[in-house]
């Protein structure tokens, strides 16, 4: 990613970072690499993601190690290894690249990004609630009105094991017109024949026993309370009794917030409740839910939407003709830089003419430069020349350059972000 590309980013980013540490969120940082068998425990043997996509590899101590293709399994691996879940409950948010094998196109690369936000001992419908508010909110920060919210609920163990069931009876019915990927899924994980992407196989999906025909009293409950809230909170969303995600360890609350926006790639955040992981990765049994937004998507998403963050310029440039002026200019530069924290200052440097430096300055983008030459020098001051603007010239002291340079940049103002962002939303 050039600079130019990593305005979006820094923006984007940075949005997350605030809005998700205002619902109290901390932020916690994880290895690229783990243990190979933590995804193969937690994500499912009979998935595309263990199968087909994680880069693995044995080190030399004959260890399969994996670069991580997901957060949840390493934030929970995290919690155990060092007693954060102990009669403790935990707001954990993280970011970083992820790795997996695929077909590269937009949206989708074999190293991606992912925001990752995981609520770690909170059991009811409230806290799903407020994750999808949370993200109702990103949106509304980010200018995007083009998505919208589809729910499903998973039920618990038993849940899934009647539906799936239901669902080896129904496919099985039907061997003959299964894929070659659907007959090795129907005896290991025939829900994840419903992810399936063949269009010769939808029609099949579709009449398929839907999941919320099968659930258990509790997680009925827990899904009417969960609909009750989103309806209380004014959000719309949609029942899709197709969607079960494509990690073996959700239960109960699954959700994605999809958008036409970006062609095939359409899910731009994807999460749900995972009940059962921390016991199923050695710790005490603890209740989870959490999402994982896709960066690359989602600044896609940002810009088709009509929204920019372009790169911050330099406040001031320094211009400094001759070594006696260059010395003073980077130790005067130093000093503005202490006195004034939140501008931007540019030293000139590689040498140059009074007319190539000012060139500089000018493609810079700087408001203003400071010209430090022998007449200023002797004179303990600085000439200030106005870029953007006709206004004159003018000789300020050094003593008042502070003040002088706070009043001027008050004119051209920036934001307080690193890039400078505008929006039209759509």
């Amino acid at each position: 990613m050039l600079p130019d590309a990593v305005a979006a980013w820094r923006h984007v980013e940075e949005t997350v970072q605030r809005v998700v540490e205002s619902y109290g969120y901390a932020e916690i940082r994880l290895p690229l690499l783990e243990y190979t068998e933590l995804f193969r425990r937690s994500i499912g043997e009979v998935t595309d993601i263990v199968e087909k996509e994680m880069y693995t590899f044995d080190d030399r101590n004959n260890e399969s190690l994996t670069l991580r293709p997901e957060a949840t399994a390493g934030v929970v691996r995290a919690g155990i290894t060092n007693g954060l879940l102990y009669n403790q409950r935990q707001k954990l948010w993280t970011a970083g690249p992820m790795f997996r094998y695929e077909k590269p196109q937009l949206g989708r690369y074999r190293q991606f990004h992912q925001i990752d936000v995981e609520a770690l001992g909170y059991h009811g419908p409230d806290v799903d609630a407020e994750l999808i508010l949370m993200c109702a909110r990103l949106w509304r920060e980010f200018n995007v009105s083009r998505v919208s919210l589809e729910i499903n609920s998973l039920g618990d163990q038993q849940t899934r094991r009647t539906y799936r069931q239901a669902l080896v009876d129904y496919f099985t019915r039907a061997r003959d017109r299964l894929d070659e990927d659907s007959l090795r899924r129907l005896g290991q994980n025939p829900l994840r024949i419903l992810d399936s992407k063949n269009p010769d196989m939808q029609e099949l999906v579709a009449g398929a026993p839907v999941m919320l025909d099968y659930l258990d009293d509790d997680s009925a409950q827990h899904f009417d309370e969960l609909r009750t809230l989103l309806d209380a909170a004014q959000l719309s969303y949609t029942v899709n009794p197709r969607l079960v995600r494509g990690l073996d360890y959700y239960n109960r609350t699954v959700f994605e917030w999809v958008t036409d926006a970006l062609g095939s790639q359409g899910a731009v955040c994807s999460g749900g409740r995972y009940d059962g992981l921390v016991e199923q990765l050695g710790g005490r049994a603890v209740p989870a839910i959490g999402w994982a937004m896709g960066v690359e998507r989602l600044v896609a998403l940002f810009e088709i939407c009509g929204n920019s963050a372009a790169r911050r310029h330099p406040d001031v440039y320094i211009v400094a003709v001759g070594t006696p002026a260059l010395r003073l200019g980077l130790k005067l530069a130093e000093t503005l830089r202490d006195a004034l924290p939140a501008l931007r200052f540019e030293m000139n440097l590689g040498d140059g003419s009074f007319k190539t430096q000012l060139k500089r300055a000018d493609r810079s983008g700087a408001a203003c430069a400071l010209i430090l030459g022998e007449t200023e020098v002797r004179d303990n001051c600085a000439s200030l020349k106005p870029l953007r603007s006709t206004e004159d010239q003018v000789s300020v002291p050094f003593e008042r350059l502070k003040t002088v340079l706070e009043e001027f940049i008050t004119k051209w103002p920036r934001t307080a972000d690193a890039t400078e962002f505008t929006g039209k939303g759509q």
